[in-house]
């Protein structure tokens, strides 16, 4: 059922990311009341009718098109974290942010996207990305590469020589532990700055924009898509542990992606202390 889905069922995935995003966000961007905002976990925490209204719509439509899976859903699972046992399920799962980079959202940033992964027991196999503000559709699907616009792109290597630009886990959202660890990045030839929306930050490192990323925290919805692209494209990942990070299991935090598999390592051993 799967492989008939991806060989036929993309297109119609597209056209769904893209209407969710057409009658649930854009109308809202840059027209949102103080009534349509809410705090989740603090202040830095942030939901909009546009996250609710945009899973909602994401969630009907994509059980429609491939009928008996499941949805992981970053406002679903805020509302009852067992959904997020669905991901260690048989069933195929789609995982969805609605609106990631949602404080650039609220701030009237372009800089947002819809993240949409579908993986089976773990595995990912075909992801989205759409940025709508900035008219931007990266795709990819496993073994077929990545592809921003219908054009395929490819990682390669930072340049020799060069500061390695490596965008870090948001220090809003981390702990003094997770800030601890990330310093360790604070050395010559790194060049490290907070990351903003994660899935775009994946996307530049496909595109060779960003030569490496370091992230604290597991939420599949925020990694799913972009692993997947930047794999597709070239690019490698590794927890801690020296391992590739899964939606399907707890990881050792935190993880390093990079544009090659030397990035990753190099930026990994940082992140361990070596």
């Amino acid at each position: 059922m799967i492989d008939e889905f991806l060989a036929h069922g993309l297109p119609d995935v597209e056209e769904a990311v893209r209407k969710a995003a057409a009658i649930e966000i854009m109308p809202r961007f840059r027209q949102l009341a103080e009534h349509e905002v809410d705090e989740k976990s603090g202040p830095h925490d942030l939901v909009t009718v546009a996250d609710r209204k945009a899973e909602e719509h994401l969630t009907a439509s994509l059980t429609r098109l491939l009928p008996g899976s499941a949805v992981v859903g970053e406002e679903a699972v805020h509302a009852d974290p067992t959904v997020y046992e669905a991901l260690r399920a048989d069933a195929p799962v789609w995982i969805v942010d609605p609106v990631d980079g949602t404080r650039q959202f609220v701030n009237g940033d372009p800089a947002f996207c819809t993240l949409v992964a579908l993986a089976v027991r773990g595995e990912i196999l075909a992801s989205w990305t759409f940025a709508p503000a900035l008219e931007e559709l990266a795709t990819a699907v496993r073994g077929r590469g990545a592809y921003v616009n219908g054009e395929r792109i490819q990682s390669g290597s930072p340049e020799v020589g060069a500061d390695l630009r490596v965008a870090t886990a948001h220090p809003l959202y981390t702990s003094d532990e997770n800030k601890r660890t990330l310093a360790r990045l604070d050395v010559p030839g790194v060049a490290a700055r907070p990351c903003g929306s994660a899935g775009l930050e994946y996307l530049k490192v496909a595109r060779g924009e960003v030569d490496a990323l370091a992230f604290t925290w597991p939420s599949a919805w925020d990694h799913a898509a972009g692993l997947l692209l930047v794999a597709e494209a070239g690019g490698a990942q590794s927890t801690v542990e020296g391992v590739p990070f899964r939606v399907d299991r707890d990881n050792a935090l935190p993880f390093a992606v990079g544009r090659d598999e030397a990035t990753a390592v190099r930026v990994r051993e940082l992140l361990r202390g070596r």
